[in-house]
């Protein structure tokens, strides 16, 4: 389940065009699981009418500072006091202007002014409003003071111009109020995920691969993320989109995949190898298209690179975990990979079984670690699966650190 689930979220609706993208917002954070209370600066009611707003949260929209119902319970306070976010989307310059100033003349900036909760601005204008040094200033004032400032994308604008000023793809504003709403108990942390599979080339249309879906690695680099940890992702194959805001890097083989992260082990702190890697590589692939022969084909294979096994030799402190994908002996198997490789967790799992193994959501892992201790997990999202392994990631540290400490 997200974290986004059973939270009360404000979404500030100012007087800009991409006020009708709001709507999409509202829709996601409900689809999520929010409760989702929508305020509206008047500016804003001349592009979106309040009804749609109160029709897609299914509660009344709050406009005026001195309505007398939202009042009787002093509703400016009411609202800021009861938000875990507030996401302010679209926020016009007027708008950040106005918070930058500690003005508050109506009922969105009073609320911004009186809350505890963070604050997350979705900056939308005209490039040149946007690039003017006074909104610069005014959005640099802001997180100095706390405030979340999310950058607009890039593109064609309602006035004409191009360049910055678009609202943010919803699922990016989604991603970080997510991000907000998590624990930050990776802070400092340097995170390495694999993720995918990996293609070893018979010819040169032809390759030797597997069914990873990516979606197991991209689930760990988004929890890494959302829990405040740097998290660089390299990706083999994969048939999904990667998470947002996440710097990832694109390879192919084992070998490319071996290089990106021995360059980077040095930078790391810890190495999630998520990835399905091959065993084995053609031995000599083929320049061109190898022609069909009814007499058939026959391979020569070489074993790949174990990267797995490289990270374990050059640790250095670091936490090393490894996946295994076993079919049979789940337990002895993973064991047994786990002392080779040297690693602090394994997580393994039984391709055989209904709701585990590649290409679904859902997941079904054992998580075992040095000392061979076996936690059983139930079926589960993959997002739930990368929570828990993190969970046990900062267990295994925090046991590390006390004996370093004794």
């Amino acid at each position: 389940m997200n974290r986004i689930h059973g939270k009360h979220i404000v979404v500030g609706v100012s007087g800009g065009i991409a006020a009708y993208k709001s709507c999409e917002l509202v829709r996601r954070f409900i689809k999520e699981g929010a409760t989702v209370q929508v305020i509206m600066t008047k500016n804003a009611t001349e592009f979106v009418t309040p009804l749609t707003f109160q029709t897609l949260s299914a509660n009344r929209v709050a406009i005026d500072t001195f309505d007398l119902e939202f009042e009787s319970e002093i509703g400016h306070i009411s609202i800021a006091d009861k938000a875990d976010v507030i996401v302010v989307a679209p926020a016009t310059a007027a708008v950040i202007g106005k918070i930058a100033s500690g003005i508050s003349d109506n009922l969105l900036t009073t609320v911004l002014l009186a809350t505890r909760a963070p604050v997350v601005i979705c900056p939308t204008m005209n490039v040149n409003m946007y690039n003017n040094p006074l909104v610069q200033e005014n959005l640099e004032k802001l997180m100095r003071t706390g405030f979340i400032v999310l950058s607009p994308e890039e593109g064609e604008l309602a006035c004409g111009w191009e360049g910055k000023g678009r609202l943010p793809d919803i699922g990016i504003i989604v991603n970080e109020v997510e991000r907000v709403l998590s624990p930050k108990d990776l802070e400092g942390q340097r995170v390495i995920v694999t993720a995918g599979a990996t293609k070893e080339f018979i010819d040169s249309v032809r390759f030797i691969s597997n069914p990873s879906s990516g979606k197991m690695g991209f689930a760990l680099a988004k929890e890494g993320w959302l829990r405040g940890a740097e998290v660089v992702l390299i990706s083999g194959k994969t048939d999904v989109s990667p998470p947002d805001r996440i710097n990832i890097i694109n390879t192919s083989t084992v070998a490319e995949m071996h290089e990106e992260v021995m360059k980077r082990l040095d930078w790391a702190t810890i190495i999630i190898k998520a990835a399905a890697v091959g065993d084995y590589a053609p031995e000599k692939p083929i320049d061109g298209k190898i022609k069909k022969d009814r007499d058939g084909l026959n391979l020569s294979l070489k074993p790949t690179l174990d990267i797995l096994s490289d990270v374990g030799l050059k640790k250095n402190g670091r936490i090393v975990v490894g996946f295994s994908a076993e079919c049979e002996n789940i337990i002895d198997n993973s064991i047994a990979k786990l002392r080779k490789k040297r690693l602090d967790l394994i997580v393994a799992n039984d391709i055989t079984r209904e709701g585990s193994g590649f290409g679904g959501d859902t997941n079904i892992v054992y998580l075992i670690d040095k000392s061979e201790c076996v936690d059983e997990l139930p079926i589960m999202g993959k997002d739930e699966v990368a929570r828990r392994v993190f969970d046990k990631i900062l267990e295994i540290r925090n046991r590390n650190d006390s004996r370093v400490s004794i």
